[in-house]
């Protein structure tokens, strides 16, 4: 987790700061000091409403007065709601892009290295920037077509790193998977499940790495199993057993 936020910096100033840059043609705020700091009072404040009460059921004015900037303030970074929702939607996929595009070198040739990079990397990611992927998880039935679209291709284009290296270690001999594009698929709701609940492994005393370790290890032993254990036979009495015990009175 330290060497990752050692090479990355996607705290909520850096992020604010990409932004500005990102939509310079469109904030109307000259000095950058001003505009990143009042991004990051816009961004925080839309993210704890949304959090409290839906960003579909948060309205302008109740970002004003949360914030404590005026309308006319908040429309001189975004002119509409949908706006600033793309802006966030935007900064959440070019964080997975920055972060997971890009493998280390030395991982080319050794897909189960990679692998375990990639969710990793995934997991350090979504734990520093957890109320961004919140709110593009919990909001996405929400968006507009434009930002559903946004965010389904941006967990798509997750998914298909991962198919790649699981389809890297099959062809090699490394894994044994039936179905590469599937099991990518069953992996990603284990990574979301970090963010999206994160207070349950947060009582449990779960930290970073040991959730990077046990996924890691449970994915692991899934795809280099070379057959799916069959349910044992149950024998004729425990069948009718259960069938008398499920009969009424």
């Amino acid at each position: 987790m330290k060497s990752f936020q050692a090479e990355f910096d996607f705290s909520l100033e850096a992020i604010c700061t990409r932004m500005l840059e990102r939509h310079r043609d469109t904030i109307r705020t000259q000095k950058p000091q001003v505009a990143v700091a009042k991004l990051m009072r816009i961004i925080q404040t839309t993210l704890t409403l949304a959090n409290r009460k839906g960003f579909h059921s948060m309205s302008l004015r109740d970002l004003a007065a949360e914030s404590g900037l005026s309308m006319g303030a908040l429309y001189t970074y975004f002119d509409t709601k949908d706006t600033l929702l793309m802006m966030i939607l935007g900064e959440v996929s070019s964080a997975v892009s920055e972060a997971l595009g890009s493998p280390p070198g030395h991982l080319a040739d050794d897909p189960a290295k990679r692998l375990h990079w990639l969710l990793e990397t995934h997991v350090y990611l979504t734990e520093v920037m957890q109320p961004w992927f919140v709110f593009a998880y919990m909001e996405a039935k929400a968006f507009p077509k434009e930002g559903r679209e946004k965010a389904t291709r941006s967990e798509l284009s997750t998914e298909k790193m991962i198919a790649d290296a699981l389809a890297d270690g099959t062809d090699r001999g490394l894994f044994s998977i039936a179905n590469v594009e599937l099991t990518a698929s069953l992996i990603k709701p284990l990574l979301q499940d970090w963010y999206v609940k994160r207070s349950k492994y947060r009582r449990r005393g779960i930290s970073p790495e040991q959730y990077v370790q046990a996924v890691s290890e449970f994915v692991g032993t899934a795809i280099q199993s070379r057959s799916v254990p069959k349910a044992p036979r149950r024998r004729r009495s425990d069948q009718r057993s259960e069938i008398a015990a499920a009969e009424p009175f």
